[in-house]
């Protein structure tokens, strides 16, 4: 699918996402010969850099920094296409201007695409602007997550871009649906019957989804002191994967199916009991220049969540992730009852399906086989497959490049759409009503010892066996 001629204007351009993800992401799409051979992007936000050459300059070394062997002609192209123009949500008179004038450079059917990477307090207001400056007509229209802080401040946020553009435009982004591996879910689950035919209470025990970091803060206090773990990964990523894990067969996997089989999951979601959920801070968490002395914000949380439908009821789903603990993963762990066993000795280790939601996806399947030797007793033994052909590899894109793509293109499929994001705060918003205490945790620990006993007796998958 060809991409037309784009102008994308780019809030919070001078910002750390831009400098690490997008922008990145960007060049990766133009030396690969993605984009078209007619663009503009304008980089906005309120305060302008020194020059538009600091600005571009600025680029090119967090292309540096995060993109191996630049190639300096697709660089200076890139860059030459690149302007900056101040706005702020009172005045966006220049941006609309700028944006005026590019369309003119690029062609008169250039499509507008506005990415919004702005803090959640600014968005509703930002959005507002767009409307005001007519900078949102026919425009497609990316929000970055959190969308909202809570179920009325989403519905507010919902209020507004429904008052300036039509669902249709709107691409809520969530990178982790960007992830070849979490794409992947899906291929499994409904390409294999063998798995497919046991993906259900009938035969799963329980499902854990577990997005543990090992890097703490890393300049980002501000942001958790306003946001906090919960916000900022429960109620976008992991329920995000939760429900491609969870969702029934769509009759295709186009935007309509898709999500319309998501939303279905969210909405047999029972709201979140916060006596099942645990809140966790890292000791040092409070040493940072950000953070408050006396600061209750979460860097843990671990839950149980139930999907109340005939497919999974009954089963927990255990979402868990955190900052500073033990290890780097996102693994998606699916244990399946075990059967009556007629062998000796203890009864068989459950089977159990891991997904590695890694930039290399991997799975581990763990099968009961027969002990060598002369007694016939079993043991678990995992088997580690690979789930991308060697030849395909270099065809894969960044989650970034893939989303960023998508929209380029019309695509709405990897996208959450305004009721799914409504219910989910809906399902979370007992526990924002009702916060668990926040309990300390070492740094490289796997966090707070009562949420290494939520799934009960046997645990955790992460760390391996």
């Amino acid at each position: 699918m060809t991409v037309d001629p784009f102008v994308l204007v780019l809030f919070g351009a001078r910002g750390d996402l831009a400098r690490r993800m997008l922008f990145p992401s960007i060049y990766r799409l133009a030396a690969a010969g993605h984009l078209p051979e007619d663009y503009a992007i304008i980089g906005s936000g309120r305060s302008a850099p020194d020059s538009i050459d600091a600005f571009r300059d600025s680029v090119r070394t967090g292309l540096s920094e995060s993109v191996d062997d630049l190639d300096d002609g697709v660089v200076d192209t890139l860059l030459q296409r690149l302007s900056f123009q101040t706005a702020s949500a009172d005045d966006g008179s220049d941006l609309a201007s700028a944006v005026d004038g590019a369309r003119s450079d690029v062609g008169a059917d250039a499509q507008t695409v506005i990415y919004l990477s702005v803090p959640p307090t600014a968005m509703e207001s930002m959005i507002a602007m767009l409307g005001r400056e007519g900078l949102a007509d026919g425009a497609r229209m990316i929000i970055e997550k959190p969308f909202g802080t809570d179920l009325d401040s989403s519905r507010a946020l919902d209020a507004t871009v429904s008052s300036v553009t039509d669902e249709d435009r709107v691409y809520r982004i969530d990178h982790f649906l960007g992830k070849e591996a979490v794409q992947n879910i899906l291929a499994l689950r409904f390409a294999n019957a063998i798995l497919e035919s046991a993906w259900n209470s009938d035969h799963v025990e329980s499902v854990q989804i577990d997005v543990p970091e090992d890097l703490g803060l890393e300049g980002r206090g501000s942001f958790y002191e306003s946001t906090g773990c919960f916000r900022d990964m429960v109620t976008t990523h992991l329920c995000q994967v939760l429900g491609f894990v969870a969702m029934e067969r769509p009759e295709t996997v186009d935007a309509d199916a898709l999500r319309e089989a998501k939303a279905a999951v969210f909405q047999a979601m029972r709201p979140l009991d916060p006596n099942r959920v645990v809140f966790g801070q890292f000791d040092g968490y409070r040493d940072d220049d950000d953070v408050a002395d006396d600061s209750q914000v979460e860097t843990f949380v671990a839950l149980e969540a139930f999907v109340d439908n005939d497919r999974w009821r009954g089963v927990p789903f255990y979402l868990r992730t955190g900052k500073a603990l033990a290890d780097n993963r996102r693994t998606v762990t699916v244990t399946f009852r075990t059967p009556p066993s007629p062998f000796p000795g203890a009864a068989p280790q459950p089977d159990q399906l891991a997904l590695e939601l890694s930039e290399t996806p991997l799975a581990t399947l763990v099968l009961n086989v027969k002990r060598p030797g002369p007694d016939t007793t079993v043991e678990p033994l995992g088997a580690h497959l690979e789930l991308a052909r060697t030849e395909h590899e270099d065809d894969a894109l960044d989650a970034y490049e893939r989303l960023l793509l998508d929209v380029m293109r019309g695509d709405q499929t990897l996208f959450a759409r305004g009721d799914e994001v409504d219910r989910l705060w809906q399902v979370c918003q007992p526990v924002l009503d009702h916060p668990p205490s926040v309990q300390p945790y070492q740094k490289g620990s796997w966090g707070p010892e009562s949420a290494l006993r939520l799934p009960g007796p046997r645990g955790w998958r992460l760390p391996d066996a």
